[in-house]
């Protein structure tokens, strides 16, 4: 046989053992390694072989691979941009309160609806008789 007529060998599936596969999922998700950079690293061919085992037997949600990446390390904050970042907060929270605050008060005008809860300064006679 002439070694042009040689069949080319068949890949041949491999089995890898559970606490293989668990050691690879988690250097995964850890984010040590991307699964791309993982399977070329260990040698696995097939890129369906190792999400499968992600979705099989990983924490996340590996039904969409592409928002998985490698998370790069945050940048110390000093303490100036962490009091604006607070104060972009703040500014947020209190603009949410205040549309919550009209839109509460649009539906109890529009619908006669009576969201907010009235307080009464009168004590019922139940938490009177617990008292004593």
């Amino acid at each position: 046989m002439k070694p042009q007529e040689e069949q080319k060998k068949k890949r041949t599936q491999r089995d890898y053992n559970l606490g293989f596969k668990l050691a690879f999922i988690s250097q995964v998700e850890k984010g040590e390694m991307t699964y791309k950079q993982a399977q070329k690293a260990y040698g696995i061919q097939g890129r369906s072989t190792v999400l499968n085992w992600l979705r099989k037997f990983g924490n996340l949600d590996w039904k969409n691979p592409n928002v998985h990446f490698m998370s790069s390390p945050k940048l110390e904050e000093t303490p100036a941009q962490k009091i604006k970042r607070l104060e972009n907060e703040l500014e947020e929270q209190r603009f949410k309160n205040e549309m919550l605050n009209y839109m509460i008060d649009l539906s109890d005008k529009q619908y006669g609806t009576a969201i907010r809860k009235k307080f009464s300064p009168k004590q019922s006679e139940d938490s009177n008789k617990n008292e004593q």
